[in-house]
């Protein structure tokens, strides 16, 4: 007879392992089922976003930053580095360590639940009728594990061109990316989204010449236009290409090379790099994840149907993060997880999609949370707005980071605030000032009339906030 648990998660990225650490510390019996290898050929927990994602990018971003102000910013402060060097075998090392650590630590803190430990199970996870597991071994082994509850978290994958396949050595996704084993020449990104700016900032950053080709013919519309167009004007300052309207049809292997083609206003054009990333856009990995008879179903993009709770419809079934409606976000995904395992256990549960914040990691970082001003105007909500720029702003100017501004989006009748959106230094941690007020429904007034300490660079926020009703004290209204 296979083995019963109260809870089961399939998947162990960042709304697997939270859900089950969750679980467990509520008191149910819980297992993990994850089929990722780390580049040790061992399983590692953590999902794309700790083995191939968010933490290893950040690792690699900030070293090529470190790299970047030594050759280019250190002498404002008076600080000079002859022949600087960049060992990138050695950052490639730094990044794989701290990856380690991370998934490493997963392990850990699943043992460390007091008196109701997770139990991780690797392999490749099927779920049949009667919410019984399946799961195949590394080794080809079939077992099978029972559920009182499954949760679904199996994340996504990288959309793949029909005409650009993936070998990871001249055609990349966002893995092979992170494993560069030279700064290339000349590197064409794909698409100008989070990981392409990402990626792409951080080999620019170490001398390589970087082309981001967009089809759309708006940069970054998925945030606020005024912060679009401040970032634009700051990535093309530091040498990133990004040309807007150019549909990609074609990409071959010559030898070494990659030849591009693609289409602008002026015709068709031919790009030639030495490496190439496709960073397109994400897909619910749910290949394989459900058999016949579930009563679970997918939308026509391959999304688990989900209600507001994450539930699925079928009983004692949810999904969350990734393969769910909703934005593809660590974060997300770990507060789907929570809620989740609450609701499991007889709990209030709830994520705010209204609220979820996001974030660029470039430099400078971008970051929003809730409605931009199109979406407002767009839906007939009357607005107000107020800005500040971080050139205003003394610790801004005092850390050589003037880049940017703030903008608070209000409601123009209840002043309740709608977003706030940011593209300066150290905004990823700034956003959650529009969050907590967010989720209290606090309004610009609110943050205009809370005391923020002098000099930070959060003064920006409070100063955007007293501008939105034209009383910002630090510039002309």
């Amino acid at each position: 007879m296979s083995e019963q648990f109260d809870v089961v998660v399939i998947g162990g990225g960042p709304g697997g392992y939270v859900a089950a650490i969750r679980a467990a510390q509520l008191g149910l019996k819980t297992a993990c089922v994850d089929a990722f290898i780390g580049k040790d050929g061992k399983p590692a927990l953590g999902g794309t976003c700790l083995n191939i994602g968010c933490i290893p990018s950040k690792a690699l971003l900030d070293s090529s930053r470190q790299f970047h102000n030594l050759t280019h910013t250190f002498k404002d402060h008076g600080i000079s580095a002859d022949n600087a060097k960049i060992d990138v075998a050695a950052m490639i090392a730094r990044k794989d360590k701290i990856v380690k650590q991370f998934t490493g630590g997963i392990n850990v803190l699943f043992k460390g639940i007091k008196g109701n430990a997770v139990t991780p199970i690797a392999g490749f996870a099927t779920l049949k009728p009667g919410k019984v597991i399946s799961i195949k071994g590394h080794d080809g082994n079939v077992a099978e594990i029972t559920a009182k509850h499954v949760i679904l978290a199996a994340g996504s994958a990288p959309i793949e061109l029909p005409f650009a396949k993936f070998d990871n050595k001249l055609i990349l996704d966002n893995a092979g990316a992170l494993d560069i084993g030279s700064t290339p020449k000349r590197l064409g990104v794909i698409g100008s989204g989070v990981i392409g700016l990402e990626l792409g900032s951080v080999w620019r950053r170490l001398g390589a010449e970087v082309t981001i080709l967009e089809a759309l013919p708006d940069f970054l519309a998925a945030a606020d236009a005024d912060i679009a167009k401040a970032a634009a004007r700051e990535f093309k300052k530091q040498g990133l290409d990004i040309k807007l309207g150019a549909k990609v049809s074609k990409a071959e292997i010559k030898g070494q090379e990659v030849h591009v083609t693609y289409a602008d206003a002026t015709g068709e054009q031919t790009l030639v790099v030495d490496k190439l990333l496709v960073s397109v856009g994400r897909k619910a990995a749910t290949a394989g994840l459900l058999a016949e008879g579930t009563g679970v179903t997918l939308d026509e993009r391959g999304r688990v149907v989900v209600d507001e709770h994450c539930a699925t419809g079928a009983e004692g079934i949810w999904a969350i993060g990734d393969c769910v409606r909703g934005p593809m976000l660590a974060h997300k995904a770990s507060e789907e997880g929570i809620a989740v395992a609450e609701l499991i256990a007889g709990l209030p549960g709830h994520v705010n999609l209204d609220t979820v914040p996001w974030v660029i990691y470039t430099e400078p970082e971008i970051a929003w949370v809730g409605k931009t001003e199109k979406e407002c105007k767009d839906a007939g909500i009357p607005y107000k707005v107020g800005t500040f720029p971080f050139a205003a702003v003394g610790r801004a100017v005092a850390m050589n980071e003037t880049a940017g501004l703030v903008k608070v989006i209000a409601h123009a009748e209840t002043d309740r605030i709608l977003g706030l959106h940011m593209c300066g230094a150290n905004v990823s941690e700034m956003v959650h000032e529009g969050v907590v007020a967010m989720e209290f429904n606090g309004s610009a007034e609110d943050l205009a009339r809370i005391c923020h300490a002098h000099p930070t660079l959060s003064e920006a926020v409070h100063e955007a906030a007293l501008a939105v009703d034209k009383r910002a004290i630090h510039k002309a209204n």
